[in-house]
């Protein structure tokens, strides 16, 4: 039986408005995310979802956003580390422009495809191992059931890519995934299918532009 989950990526930051890469770092959620959060509850709540568990990252960013979410749909929610963002190390809190003068050469091999830790941190490959083996588990504990993973842009590009069968980079296969956005994976087992791709449709049905101005937050120059 498969396992439907809705992966909803935490609302804005005033870090995701100033280009910062967060990574690890316990940013909280911006007025914006606030907003951006109740909205997609709302949402949540407006359609009837029924969820036999939320989970969410243990940072700030992510749980605020489950927390509105959970409140809306009645369901308590369970952190879970495993879903932080990726690592960045050294480079948590610096913009693209920074880390670019600061670790030339570490940009360098990205540049020429080598995937390496960020900032002494965590590589794709390490982060897409992590996330996998995460919600391949959840999925395997709640067969049947239907979840909601409140978590980062990079947990969740890993976890599309690895649904869409995409063996590269799943920043460049998704290269923006918005604040509360919400995607769609049916996990059975090994097997993996991809269903819904960054729905913001909560926020652009309000017409408030603002809500849905902030860049990329995990572009391979993001503010992850």
């Amino acid at each position: 039986m498969s396992t439907t989950i809705l992966l909803i990526r935490h609302g804005e930051t005033d870090w995701n408005m100033t280009g910062r890469w967060q990574g690890h770092t316990d940013v909280p959620l911006n007025a914006i995310g606030l907003q951006q959060a109740e909205l997609v509850a709302s949402r949540l709540a407006q359609e009837g979802r029924r969820f036999d568990a939320i989970y969410s990252s243990d940072l700030a960013r992510a749980y605020e956003t489950a927390r509105a979410i959970g409140a809306a749909v009645k369901v308590a929610v369970q952190l879970l580390p495993s879903l932080r963002e990726i690592d960045l190390g050294t480079w948590s809190g610096l913009t693209y422009e920074e880390i670019k003068t600061k670790f030339p050469d570490e940009i360098a091999l990205l540049d020429q495809n080598i995937d390496i830790p960020r900032g002494g941190g965590e590589s794709l490959g390490a982060l897409r191992t992590r996330v996998v083996e995460t919600v391949t588990a959840l999925g395997h504990h709640h067969q049947g059931q239907t979840l909601a993973l409140v978590t980062h842009g990079g947990c969740i590009r890993m976890l599309l890519a690895h649904a869409d069968n995409y063996a590269g980079d799943g920043f460049k296969r998704f290269p923006h995934i918005g604040n509360t956005s919400i995607s769609v994976i049916e996990v059975n087992g090994n097997h993996w299918t991809l269903s819904l791709v960054n729905d913001m449709s909560h926020l652009t049905a309000t017409n408030e532009a603002e809500l849905i101005s902030a860049p990329p937050d995990d572009a391979e120059q993001p503010a992850l």
